[in-house]
């Protein structure tokens, strides 16, 4: 008996041991988590200093680089800023490549990147060749290959040349590239863009881009035949967003998606028509659909009305829901009624996308310091779009004036003609037609002078 009793207690005293030990090796890991998540904001700390000190940059795009590339030390980030400098880069060009490309800070300037510079310039590349381009892109330096650095950047030079002179560019021979290479691909492709008139401006991100379907052969010309055929403008953004979506899916893919809206109650040709209109909403999965719809439906949507809201605004399938709900709880906070919310979402369905703060902030001054009722933004939502300060103010400050020397009555006149019209249409109702010269200078000085600053206007919590 003793000895089952003796048994026993060493058995607790082994099993107390053991949770002492993982006390201590979960009490060790989370003081070593803890000090790697104070390493972490030291040197993004540190980054945002130096980026600003360094470069001039503001504070809130040295942040957004932080988030991408940071360190502690200043040697490796010296080095490459030193190399730039002393090969004719200003720091306007630096900002540039730094912001395009944030690793480039940490690269090993001598090893890296400095025999690349030497390398172009053995070719014949002038300094202010060597700047524009890679300035332009950037991430071409990432690039270890020298046939394919060399093919790469003559292939961006061709195209700022051209652009800058409206002339035709030479077709590179792309012989250097092994052939089916993904770099032969890709620049293949790209030139296949050219061709069909793809701008600059968003044909050298497709050139550094990591997307490998952009590198594909028989699926990338099936995809920008499709998306040809379907009528984008080779000019605009849409073609190339069009172009990524079709190139993503399976034709099968594409189909099962279509029928799904179908399902929902929309013709295939309305599902094609939204496509056109923002084509990455054919990446919702139909999980997140159907949680966009019931989401609307909480709040008294019924469903032909959450099918006429993504007909008109398909890029109201991709907000998350805690988007929405956000925007939907701060027009109700103002004291706008369900039926109030879906009248505003029928007239101007991407209102849940505006910061819930500006919404708020332009409600406020219509309301409270207008004395409008809410019912005139109910019937013009546009003006929660409208800048308070460049478009809103103005306007309201030449009716404040006009009232007080009593050109208007005492009942403002509806919001539609006052702040829904042009700059020219409204000087020529409210200021130009008075006979009164001064007056009219009056009025226009009132309307042009420094913009009101709105600060004042945040923090009020509420309308009623």
């Amino acid at each position: 008996m003793y000895s089952l009793f003796l048994h026993r207690r060493k058995s607790i005293e082994l099993h107390q041991c053991t949770v002492l030990v993982n006390l201590l090796q979960n009490a060790s890991a989370f003081s070593n988590s803890f000090s790697s998540l104070q390493d972490v904001r030291k040197g993004k700390t540190f980054t945002v200093t130096y980026l600003v000190d360094s470069l001039g940059l503001t504070k809130k795009l040295a942040e957004s680089i932080s988030r991408k590339v940071s360190f502690e030390v200043k040697g490796k980030p010296d080095s490459v800023l030193s190399l730039l400098r002393s090969n004719g880069f200003t720091d306007s060009h630096i900002s540039s490549i730094v912001t395009s490309y944030p690793q480039v800070l940490i690269e090993d300037a001598d090893k890296s990147l400095a025999p690349k510079l030497k390398f172009l310039k053995s070719r014949g590349a002038s300094t202010s060749e060597l700047t524009e381009v890679l300035s332009k892109v950037p991430k071409i330096l990432r690039i270890k290959k020298d046939k394919a650095f060399s093919v790469y950047y003559d292939f961006i030079k061709e195209v700022i040349e051209a652009d800058k002179s409206s002339k035709g560019y030479k077709k590179l021979c792309l012989s250097s590239l092994p052939q089916g290479s993904k770099q032969e691909n890709k620049l293949r492709n790209v030139l296949a863009l050219r061709d069909l008139g793809v701008p600059q401006h968003l044909l050298l991100p497709l050139l550094i881009s990591d997307h490998q379907r952009l590198s594909g052969d028989v699926k990338f010309k099936e995809s920008l035949k499709k998306v040809v055929e379907m009528g984008f403008d080779p000019t605009t953004p849409k073609f190339v967003k069009a172009l990524r979506i079709v190139q993503r899916f399976s034709s099968k893919a594409i189909e099962d998606k279509v029928s799904f809206y179908v399902k929902l109650g929309f013709d295939v040709g309305d599902v094609w028509a939204m496509f056109k209109k923002y084509p990455p909403f054919l990446n919702n999965s139909e999980k997140k659909i159907s949680q966009t719809v019931e989401t609307l439906k909480k709040y008294g949507l019924q469903e032909d009305e959450i099918l006429s809201l993504f007909e008109k605004f398909p890029q109201y399938i991709s907000y998350s829901d805690k988007k929405m709900e956000k925007g939907i709880e701060t027009l109700l906070g103002l004291g706008f009624s369900k039926a109030d919310l879906t009248m505003i979402l029928k007239r101007l369905p991407q209102c849940i996308g505006l910061s819930p703060e500006s919404v708020k902030e332009k409600t406020v001054f219509l309301v409270k310091e207008m004395n409008w009722p809410l019912e005139a933004v109910v019937s013009t939502p546009a003006v929660l779009g409208y800048s308070l300060e460049k478009r809103t103010v103005p306007r309201c400050n030449v009716l404040k004036a006009l009232m007080s020397k009593g050109l208007l009555g005492n009942k403002l006149p509806p919001v539609s003609p006052v702040l829904g019209v042009t700059n020219e249409a409204f000087l020529n109702k409210y200021v130009r037609k008075h006979d009164d010269k001064e007056l009219v200078a009056e009025l226009m000085a009132v309307f042009t002078r420094k913009k009101r600053q709105s600060k004042s206007l945040k923090g009020n919590k509420s309308i009623m």
